[in-house]
């Protein structure tokens, strides 16, 4: 089965190493090279790296919209493509090249969370599950009917980073069942998405990051973990800036502002919010690295009573 792999991020890396175990990729697809780091040098994506050190031939195009790069992947004569987290849109003339057309891995129980960030945005909303679907594509922004999917709690104290590290070996896990199905000559059941219980996923912008204290407690607790590790949320706390990379919601009544301070021990810094108390437990101060609230709070004698 010849297969074409498309993908950027970490997130695909999983996959293409099951889409190499169980057929011939013949190609892969990923972002052009993009300037990274303190020299802003041009850096590959983890997709190429991958692709590279297993010999895979490697396309950059800024688009598929163009008809050279249309060829160009009809030359490949692909059974199938694989997309995962690949971030261009294809368009219809792309998804009919493939025999078997083009399959996409989802971060998501969809219709739950399409588009770009939906394992933040599950954490986010406080979901209890999520999973990840083998789509089949069609031109819509994640709407084409699910093939195969994977549910998975998702852990209380669970952070951004760790759930999506969890759903790129499952998404792999999806992808395998479905590429040995088809090699078996059984093709996957499409089911079409139902139209009720649709969200959008937005992608993360860092102006979410400023935690706003007069929120609850409880929903200041879920934009720490989703988004640790990126962009990491913060918020001004005895008159310095902090990056949150850790907190809890304490169910305590208190008569204080919004952002007050009401206490900081080793067990962590106490800050008032609209609804409850939000307890940080690891903190970044300006140009340091990520500390306890006991290491913190040791720096920050002033805030120590007697």
């Amino acid at each position: 089965m010849r297969i074409v792999f498309a993908g950027t991020p970490d997130f695909a890396v999983p996959s293409l190493r099951v889409a190499a175990q169980r057929g011939e990729v013949v190609a892969v697809y990923t972002q052009p090279d993009r300037p990274a780091g303190r020299g802003r040098g041009l850096q590959a994506s983890p997709v190429k790296l991958e692709a590279v050190g297993r010999g895979i031939p490697v396309f950059q195009p800024e688009s598929l919209r163009d008809p050279a790069s249309q060829e160009q992947l009809r030359a490949l004569k692909p059974d199938l493509m694989v997309v995962v987290a690949y971030g261009l849109i294809l368009p219809k003339a792309v998804l009919a090249i493939p025999t078997h057309g083009c399959w996409n891995v989802h971060a998501s129980l969809l219709p739950r969370w399409r588009g770009a960030a939906p394992i933040q945005r599950a954490i986010q909303a406080g979901d209890a599950e999520t999973g990840v679907c083998l789509m089949q594509m069609e031109a819509g922004l994640d709407t084409g009917p699910v093939l195969l999917e994977q549910r998975t709690a998702i852990g209380e104290a669970e952070t951004g980073g760790q759930l999506h590290d969890r759903l790129a070996e499952l998404g792999a896990q999806v992808l395998g069942d479905g590429l040995g199905l088809l090699r078996a000559g059984i093709r996957p059941v499409p089911r079409p998405q139902p139209a009720e219980g649709v969200a959008y996923a937005h992608k993360l912008d860092k102006a979410e990051a400023r935690l706003d204290w007069n929120r609850p407690a409880v929903e200041l607790a879920r934009t720490v973990r989703a988004f640790n590790p990126w962009p990491v949320a913060e918020a001004p706390v005895a008159g310095e800036r902090l990056r949150i990379h850790g907190a809890i919601a304490v169910d305590q009544a208190h008569g204080a502002a919004p952002g007050t301070l009401l206490g900081a021990s080793r067990d962590g810094i106490d800050i008032a919010c609209g609804e409850g108390v939000l307890r940080l437990r690891t903190v970044q101060r300006e140009g340091g690295r990520a500390i306890t609230a006991a290491d913190w709070l040791n720096a920050r004698r002033d805030l120590v009573a007697g």
